[in-house]
């Protein structure tokens, strides 16, 4: 049976990290993901604004509830800067080192990176090159730290055109070619959805490559209950693959947010038997 996690920003808009936690667990979940650790979603926009670390770590330790993830860099760089730029490896390393230092305060032991943005004016395997140089030197980091990264695939079709890494073949690819147990690809059910499906063979075939997942309903990014996308076959995939992470609940609420985390967190209870 897969474990769930619920990334909370886009939840509670407005309220604090930790009774964000406290809310979700009332609700049923016992772990949970947030992206930045200065950054705050206020349901459009990030806004600079640095987390109260000390008491999230008090209250996920009184409430017996784990941090998954946490996010190194933003899609487009803009924070922490963009692994398709050469230029940016060094900036990019200062703020991994930072963030693990964050996530062990937090005894969170993965962190999502992203590739950045495709680069006018160089070729694709100048950047593809550039990807697996600072990844290789951030695994390498991250091993040491006892810290697993997971490179994450997007889509560039809705949400975020232009980004680099848009293919779990090229995502697997890169894992492949770092070699290194640091690194993982986060495989986002939502994105690949929209990037070209064929979700359950994939995920067969590569699972050894997969550090965590993500979901949510396509079209729309909301409720796995609602959409195009099995979620009954794809967790039965995942579950007879003998995978033993998370499963991470990505998603946009249609409903009162209590509401929408109560249907949800029913629905996985009683598919993912």
């Amino acid at each position: 049976m897969v474990k769930i996690d619920l990334c909370i920003d886009p939840f509670f808009l407005g309220m604090e990290t930790s009774e964000k936690i406290r809310k979700v667990k009332k609700l049923g979940f016992e772990a949970i993901e947030f992206w930045y650790w200065d950054h705050e979603f206020n349901g459009k926009d990030l806004i600079p604004c640095k987390k109260n670390i000390g008491e999230i770590s008090s209250v996920c330790n009184d409430l017996n509830v784990m941090i998954t993830d946490l996010v190194v860099n933003s899609p487009d760089g803009e924070i922490g800067g963009s692994l398709t730029k050469p230029e940016d490896m060094a900036k990019y390393l200062e703020r991994l080192k930072e963030t693990i230092d964050i996530a062990h305060k937090l005894n969170c032991k993965k962190l999502i990176t992203c590739t950045g943005n495709e680069l006018k004016g160089r070729s694709f395997q100048q950047q593809y090159d550039s990807v697996v140089q600072t990844l290789s030197q951030a695994s390498e980091i991250a091993c040491k730290e006892g810290i697993t990264l997971v490179t994450e695939a997007l889509n560039s079709k809705v949400d975020h055109p232009g980004y680099f890494l848009t293919s779990s073949e090229i995502g697997f690819d890169i894992v492949k070619t770092v070699n290194s147990p640091g690194l993982k690809l986060l495989y986002d059910i939502y994105h690949m959805q929209i990037m070209g499906g064929n979700q359950i063979a994939t995920i067969k075939e590569n699972i050894s490559l997969i550090g965590h997942f993500h979901s949510a309903s396509v079209p729309g990014r909301n409720e796995l209950y609602s959409g195009e996308i099995n979620y009954t076959s794809i967790i039965n995939a995942i579950n007879d693959s003998g995978y033993d992470g998370y499963f991470g609940l990505e998603y946009w609420p249609t409903e009162q947010d209590e509401i929408s985390l109560s249907k949800t967190f029913e629905y996985l209870k009683n598919l993912n038997k």
